[in-house]
């Protein structure tokens, strides 16, 4: 008599059928294909299996390759054939069914295997404690590790990784200070693997000086600890440390690996660095990363938020392979450069070529649409979304939408969604509502959004700011003076505008009434000459953009040294006539700064680029690319 293993095409969307007494199990093509002495009969679905020859080699082959292609229906058709055959006593056995049922995913199924042992390896322990790490039930695996250590049992350099990721992901500190204790006590900090384990948990939980102390004491330096190490600075923001630690390892010769370059490139990307950008751009070709998806990926964000969306989409075409990771990332590219447009037309695009949006996906269309007013097509990837079973609605979508009517003059609709979604409203659903609100005048909702701000964010002056604003652009300067004076007596702080600009290496920095830049007589002689021209064709100044309760004319002398024209004179003066005028800001760019640099980019002859906090704006011939509206 032997055992069939039959084959039906539905087999993995049906009830496993186990009927261990007369030897039928389910099982897919997948182990009709495998070739196999033992394997005496086969033809288009059955494979027959001699009973006699089955052993617990035969059967350990079989769960591996389930756990392998996280086939658990088959997997579990053969924990029956273990029960049958009294194999679920050997610990090697049941080590390997821990492991199939972790890689499935079902680590209730998997507990019960730990638990029924009578005998427990340190593979037992170590398998059980890294299913539950990754499949993040975190504090199920510091459990299981404390008892695991009041047993007595000897822990390995795999326990304490698969430990210390889940200190990382709760970043449980004195956990993992424990277990380094631990870890000196039992010898084991020396090895490579142990600590660059402890290297990562410390930057995640942003204690990088005992991170750096970690990486300074370890004897042996593998690339993965390099890299954890430059993404432990990443990590902290720490990204002017990063360049020069990798102007360092470059001196010494240090192996690069992807995820080195990428960690790199998220530096140049976060502080805007073209030119290192660029540089580290020319190391990855030399060394033959740019077919990598990550670096990829990674590179398309460097020149979308370095201003140079078209070099972000060379590099997105150019790969022969995509992921969902790098659609989104050109998708939120274009999104943040206000080329809406592009974006849904790659949104189509990626389910054409058979991958499918996630969350990600949906936000960056999202932002896209808030972007430039596109309320119906907003409400459509909405939609969408909510009915889509393969992405879950998160309060970031929401925000977003929230967004996407409030900017377009809806508010009254933006309040409706955001009272009835089943989250709690965020602090920047709240701010989005208010800055909302100003634009458009409503008072009755700037209040409510300005006291849910005031209870969430006491700290941030920046509130207080924009209802003053909204007071102050109805003309209501009483309710300014009474806003103005609570900003003050609660002690909470305003962030200053300024705007900053590289030229010749190095980056400048200009604030509104600039005194104390080296070359500011200049900047000033520049900028006047840019209103000499400016006054020949009776431009004025938006004086609505200043909410000072003063005479028209002082308005204007406020508005006239903001602190990104500064840097657009500083940059006429610095930059060679041929290269884009690349200007960043940490605020929203007023109106009036935009009407200005729509107008000198004509008189000028120059493209000017100006990422605010919210998106970039590239300004050409006298127009922007955000239509007038942002």
């Amino acid at each position: 008599m032997g055992i069939w293993f039959h084959y039906h095409p539905l087999c993995q969307r049906t009830k496993a059928l186990t009927l261990a007494c007369s030897g039928i199990y389910f099982a897919t093509r997948a182990f009709c294909d495998k070739p196999n002495h033992r394997i005496v009969h086969k033809d288009k679905n059955l494979v027959r299996v001699k009973r006699d020859l089955i052993d617990a080699f035969t059967l350990h082959e079989l769960l591996q390759l389930c756990a392998k292609r996280r086939s658990l229906l088959v997997g579990k058709s053969c924990h029956g054939l273990a029960i049958h055959f009294g194999l679920v006593t050997d610990t090697v056995t049941c080590n390997i069914l821990i492991n199939l049922y972790t890689k499935c995913g079902q680590n209730d199924c998997a507990r019960r295997v730990f638990d029924a042992m009578s005998v427990r390896s340190i593979i037992s322990w170590n398998t059980m404690i890294a299913g539950y790490t990754h499949n993040r039930e975190d504090v199920e695996a510091l459990k299981l590790f404390s008892r695991m250590h009041r047993e007595g049992t000897q822990m390995t350099e795999f326990t304490l990784s698969s430990t210390l990721c889940a200190c990382a992901a709760k970043y449980a500190i004195i956990e993992c200070k424990q277990l380094h204790t631990i870890a000196i006590k039992l010898a084991l900090d020396s090895s490579s693997f142990v600590g660059t384990a402890f290297l990562d948990v410390y930057a995640k939980c942003n204690m990088i000086k005992d991170a750096c102390w970690v990486f300074e004491n370890m004897p042996e330096k593998t690339s993965v600890t390099w890299s954890s190490l430059f993404a432990g600075f990443v990590q902290n923001g720490l990204h002017e440390e990063v360049l020069c630690l990798f102007q360092s390892t470059q001196r010494e010769g240090m192996q690069l690996t992807e995820f080195t370059v990428s960690s790199i490139l998220s530096t140049c990307a976060s502080l805007a660095l073209i030119i290192e950008g660029t540089q580290v751009h020319a190391v990855i070709v030399k060394h033959g990363f740019h077919r990598n998806l990550f670096v990829a990926t990674s590179l398309v964000d460097v020149y979308a938020k370095c201003g140079q969306i078209e070099k972000s989409y060379e590099i997105f075409a150019d790969m022969e392979e995509k992921n969902v990771v790098l659609w989104n990332a050109m998708i939120a590219s274009f999104s943040r450069h206000a080329h809406s447009w592009e974006a849904m037309i790659l949104f189509e695009k990626m389910q054409q070529v058979g991958i499918f949006p996630n969350e990600v996906t949906y936000l960056s269309i999202l932002s896209a649409c808030s972007h430039t007013g596109l309320v119906e097509e907003g409400r459509h990837y909405f939609n969408l979304l909510l009915s889509d079973r393969t992405a879950e609605p998160n309060v970031l979508h929401y925000s977003c939408m929230v967004d996407v009517l409030g900017r377009s003059g809806k508010t009254d609709e933006a309040w409706k969604l955001l009272d009835k979604m089943p989250f709690e409203p965020t602090a920047s659903m709240w701010g989005s509502l208010l800055g909302s609100s100003r634009i458009h005048k409503n008072i009755r909702l700037a209040r409510i959004a300005a006291e849910q701000l005031f209870r969430l964010e006491p700290e941030n002056g920046g509130n207080h700011v924009l209802l003053s604003n909204v007071y102050a652009a109805s003309g209501n300067w009483e309710n300014v003076v009474v806003a103005r004076k609570y900003l003050r007596d609660s002690g909470a702080k305003k962030e200053m505008g300024r705007s900053w600009i590289e030229a010749k290496g190095k980056i400048h920095v200009f604030v509104a009434g600039e005194r104390e830049h080296p070359g500011i007589t200049d900047v000033y002689n520049k900028l006047e000459e840019i209103y000499h021209e400016l006054r020949k064709i009776s431009h004025r100044a938006n004086t609505q953009c200043d909410l000072h309760d003063v005479h028209a004319d002082q308005k204007e002398e406020l508005l006239k040294h903001h602190s990104e024209k500064l840097a657009f004179a500083f940059g006429l003066i610095s930059l060679p006539p041929n290269i884009p005028i690349t200007i960043y800001k940490n605020l929203r760019i007023c109106g009036d700064c935009h009407s200005f640099m729509k107008i000198v980019s004509c008189i000028t002859e120059r493209q000017v680029i100006v990422r605010d906090i919210n998106r970039f704006h590239h300004f050409k011939d006298g127009s922007c690319s955000c239509g007038d509206f942002w």
